[in-house]
């Protein structure tokens, strides 16, 4: 396969049979971070910049702004620097040194702002950035994918149709939420093409996109201070909230099987292991892994920041996640 962008490589077929996670069923692991921009950002932001292009929002050399806690930011930078666009991503302080780097790297301006907001999060205080930059800023354009079509309508074309291209019959599809993008494009797919497909949201505790309480989180990729309005809360058919701690927890017990994956991943395989039980054997389950664990070092897999940020005993990683059983 050639290429003539790096924003085109976009792998959508590879997944990971996990055998023993949920016994007496297939589970495969959709592995998302496989391209250049390490994560399935890459999708939404080629979406969001190319259906921003084709409304005559983005002239040549012009400017985008985003707020995302990493992912997103890496996404846009390495999409923006291509076509020749000025990116700047508004982060905080979830939002690790290696992605602010790599964001860097790739020509990105980063701001980061350091007050919660009233939710106690951080998205409601990047996002009044925004606001302001716009006002002083008229050149500027916000893709503000939390409103945006062109990014659950990413998923909906790629990463769902991949989903039943390579695996015919899913019984369980299992989503993590951020933004709700991915999540929202594969309902829409799944709702249309397979039906009878259950799907289940991930969320971290202390989000507040379902509708629960908010609370202080410091993993960035999934969970919101304010939900997003391309989310429908009521459209998944399940609701999985999961404490950041066990996603460290699992996150570091399948990194002893050599599987290094993020904290979202984290999140959605703790679902997969708790729901276990209720799953029929002989089932098909999916579970999506947004990203690998690299711009986890430093946090999910240091030692140290877990035992200060979560307490000692989320260091253990525990019984391996498939021996749960039923």
């Amino acid at each position: 396969m050639i290429l003539d962008h790096a924003y085109e490589v976009i792998t959508d077929d590879i997944f990971l049979r996990l055998g023993d996670l949920v016994p007496g069923s297939e589970v495969f692991l959709k592995l998302e971070g496989l391209n250049p921009a390490g994560s399935i950002k890459l999708k939404a932001a080629v979406s969001m910049v190319e259906d921003a292009e084709g409304a005559g929002e983005v002239l040549p050399g012009g400017r985008l702004i985003e707020s995302s806690s990493g992912s997103l930011g890496i996404a846009l930078a390495l999409v923006a620097t291509a076509k020749g666009y000025s990116f700047t991503c508004v982060t905080d302080p979830n939002t690790s040194p290696h992605s602010t780097a790599l964001m860097r790297a790739l020509g990105a301006e980063v701001v980061q702002v350091s007050h919660r907001d009233a939710n106690g999060g951080f998205l409601g205080t990047r996002i009044a950035y925004i606001r302001e930059r716009l006002a002083a800023e008229p050149d500027l354009v916000w893709l503000n994918q939390y409103a945006n079509p062109a990014n659950p309508r990413a998923h909906e074309t790629h990463t769902a149709t991949a989903i039943l291209s390579e695996i015919a019959r899913v019984d369980h599809l299992f989503v993590g939420a951020g933004t709700s993008g991915t999540l929202m494009g594969c309902l829409a797919h799944f709702r249309k093409h397979s039906p009878a497909t259950q799907i289940i949201a991930v969320d971290s505790e202390g989000s507040v996109t379902f509708g629960h309480p908010a609370g202080p989180r410091h993993i960035p990729g999934l969970g919101t201070s304010r939900r997003p309005e391309i989310c429908h809360p009521q459209a998944p058919d399940k609701i999985i909230m999961v404490p950041e701690a066990e996603a460290v927890r699992t996150c570091r017990s399948f990194a002893r099987r050599g599987i290094f994956v993020g904290g979202s991943t984290g999140s959605v395989l703790a679902a997969v292991a708790r729901m276990a039980p209720d799953i029929p054997e002989n089932s098909r389950v999916v579970a999506l892994s947004p990203d690998l664990g690299d711009r986890y070092a430093q946090t999910v897999y240091n030692d140290d920041w877990v035992a200060r940020t979560f307490g000692p005993e989320a260091l253990s990683a525990g019984e391996l996640v498939g021996q749960a059983g039923r």
